[in-house]
């Protein structure tokens, strides 16, 4: 039996009275075992937080705030059209490959979301320009730090209203907006990342995204990948399912699914990740904005056991460990199987991984529709401004991401 079977009725009920926020069930306990996480963990990040805080804007790149994602036009790299919409105006850049994107979400009781519809523009999950005047963007803070207590808890009700009655917001995530930004960004293609929620029903995102796609003849440049409940007995059946149907990508949660990446019972989806050649992306380290009962699982030493017993499976970990990059980054120097998706960092941090890695194995993403496409686009441009870093932009850009997916040169 699954774990979307086993949902009780009052958690039903909660779902849908909205009590719930759809970022997937709980296990039935959630205190960490001994030593998962400690007072050391939690201090960490209240202190990363608070130094973010003292250093933005005293890093190698000095202030970097704008008004919105529309002021990113002061920027050599862009500007505003005619229709005062944001657009990439550097045709040196490669064709961009964005490894970290999503949809609109229909899930649960499935509200009406047509994936093929065009809106007007894009209201983002976290969107900078849907205030008058427009938040203040600075791209040298972990990126949520931008958003107001008042944003993030009205992204919850987004979140938690999209798997009930749906929603404006999310009704423009769909296909024809992700490409026309992708278009004005200078995104060849993009990776969409289902989340498998551990729902009782309407939990099938993999199979959603895919058929739209489908649909929409838009398979050459947006790819979707898939994405298994950690807790389905038939995880494994469900992994070989996707990649029988040509998923390469494989996305994982810990901190919304509630499971540590090196728990002993998901070896053998790992094991078989890696016999099909499936490049498993992992959610990576804390952002300072989840409940607190989901950031134990997080912690980047809890990744370290998949990159040493996998040797041949390829990781990708997200956000570069969010607001634990330096311990994420540092292990992910030590294994050669382990990308490094940049989306979230600010620049001075980002200007770190760069110096650390030498851009090897960077990933570019962007986690639209949480943020505008040109956010993290910026941060790169920025952080790679120089002669002697104009290869690791491209790295980062494009060949990294073609090295570990060769079928985006086909």
């Amino acid at each position: 039996m699954t774990q979307r079977a086993r949902l009780s009725r009052r958690q039903l009920l909660a779902y849908a009275a909205g009590g719930v926020a759809l970022s997937g069930l709980q296990g039935c306990d959630d205190t960490p075992p001994p030593g998962r996480y400690t007072q050391a963990d939690i201090e960490l990040l209240a202190n990363q937080q608070k130094l973010e805080a003292l250093q933005k804007g005293k890093g190698p790149f000095g202030a970097q705030s704008y008004q919105g994602y529309r002021g990113l036009a002061a920027l050599p790299w862009f500007e505003l059209d005619n229709d005062g919409e944001l657009v990439c105006i550097d045709d040196s850049l490669p064709g961009i490959v964005d490894v970290h994107a999503h949809l609109g979400m229909s899930i649960l009781f499935k509200p009406t979301l047509d994936l093929q519809a065009t809106t007007p523009r894009v209201r983002h999950l976290l969107d900078c320009d849907g205030s008058n005047p427009p938040c203040d963007l600075d791209l040298d803070i972990y990126i949520n730090g931008n958003f107001s207590e008042e944003a993030l808890k009205q992204n919850e009700r987004v979140l938690t209203t999209q798997g009930l009655w749906g929603n404006e917001v999310v009704r423009s995530h769909t296909i024809p907006n992700l490409m026309a930004e992708m278009d004005a960004m200078r995104v060849q293609h993009s990776f969409v990342l289902p989340i498998k929620l551990g729902l009782p029903f309407g939990d099938d995102l993999s199979e959603q995204w895919q058929n739209a796609i489908a649909l929409a003849g838009a398979g050459d440049r947006v790819r979707t990948g898939c994405s298994v409940h950690p807790r389905d007995e038939d995880r494994v059946e469900q992994l070989r399912k996707y990649a029988a149907n040509g998923a390469r990508l494989v996305k994982l949660h810990p901190t919304v699914q509630k499971f540590y990446p090196d728990d002993p019972s998901l070896m053998p989806l790992y094991e078989e990740a890696q016999r099909l050649g499936v490049v498993v992306f992992f959610h990576g380290g804390r952002a300072g904005i989840e409940p607190a009962s989901s950031q134990p699982f997080a912690v980047p030493r809890h990744y370290a056991r998949v990159l040493e017993d996998f040797p041949k499976l390829q990781v990708i970990l997200g956000h570069a460990g969010a607001r634990d990059s330096a311990a994420m980054v540092d292990l992910a120097v030590k294994h050669q199987n382990a990308w490094i998706g940049i989306h979230g960092q600010g620049i001075t941090s980002l200007d770190s991984i760069i110096t650390k890695t030498g851009g090897e194995r960077l990933l570019f993403g962007t986690d639209w529709p949480w943020y505008h496409l040109g956010a993290t686009l910026a941060k790169v441009l920025i952080a790679t401004d120089t002669a002697e870093r104009s290869s690791i932009r491209d790295a980062i850009l494009r060949k990294n991401a073609v090295t570990l997916f060769p079928e985006l040169e086909s």
